[in-house]
């Protein structure tokens, strides 16, 4: 898989990509991550990549022309695989498990950072395929933003992990929906809280069915909206309904 970021500022990416999971992958050659400054497809001696709003109002607007020259330069032809174009913006839909998965499966990751005020719509309507946010919260510019993205991403891809499985059990996973269960390692005790037992038994199956039990509770009491989307089993729904029923 491959990320082309472009950016006013690639200098922020020195450090995110070079430890831990990502640095693995990239040296795996799971997958390539090329940050691009957006002044290299600038056509001015000052290489400007902004200017002010028409209209009036505070701010700048990232100009048109280098980022539509970024993307056409970028963007993998139709027979080199599958390409998405992903503008960061606040104005964007949601980004969440579910999109990562969905990211996952394409070739090509084209991150636009966003910046300033935004940048010409002209840009959104002509080469950008998608506008996502990372939450309700507004940044300084995208490049966090981006950073979330691939991390998320990467994590998914076959063989980052070295366990794959600990994907597809992660939180929001789309196998289960639900929040993760509790997690414990040594020691057995600490400062007299002790792990649960059924984790020291051995017993595999009762080990499975206490920590999907967990999942639930988990998320029926911190996230219950999940729980309506989750797939639950008719062991699932006689265990909250047991569970709502003595918590009342």
């Amino acid at each position: 898989m491959r990320f082309d970021i472009v950016t006013i500022f690639p200098e922020f990416f020195s450090g995110p990509f070079e430890h831990g999971i990502i640095r693995r992958a990239k040296d795996a050659r799971i997958v390539d991550i090329d940050v691009h400054d957006l002044r290299s497809w600038t056509s001015d001696r000052h290489h400007v990549v902004d200017d002010r709003p028409f209209g009036g109002g505070a701010g700048m607007v990232l100009k048109p022309e280098p980022l539509v020259n970024a993307v056409e330069s970028l963007r993998l032809p139709s027979e080199g695989g599958r390409a998405v174009v992903v503008l960061t913006t606040p104005q964007g839909k949601l980004f969440d498990q579910r999109e990562a998965e969905r990211l996952a499966s394409f070739d090509q990751v084209v991150l636009l950072c966003g910046r300033y005020e935004g940048v010409d719509e002209r840009v959104v309507n002509a080469v950008v395929d998608e506008e996502l946010s990372i939450g309700d919260v507004v940044l300084s510019g995208g490049e966090l933003a981006a950073c979330v993205v691939v991390d998320a991403v990467v994590r998914l891809l076959p063989g980052s992990l070295g366990c794959d499985r600990s994907a597809i059990e992660d939180s929001f996973s789309a196998s289960t929906g639900l929040l993760d269960c509790p997690h414990y390692t040594r020691p057995a005790e600490f400062r007299g809280v002790a792990v649960p037992d059924v984790l020291l038994g051995g017993n595999h199956a009762e080990i499975a069915r206490w920590r999907r039990q967990q999942s639930l509770v988990r998320t029926w009491k911190r996230r219950p909206e999940l729980l309506d989307a989750a797939q639950l089993s008719d062991d699932d729904i006689r265990f909250l309904d047991e569970l709502k029923a003595t918590t009342k």
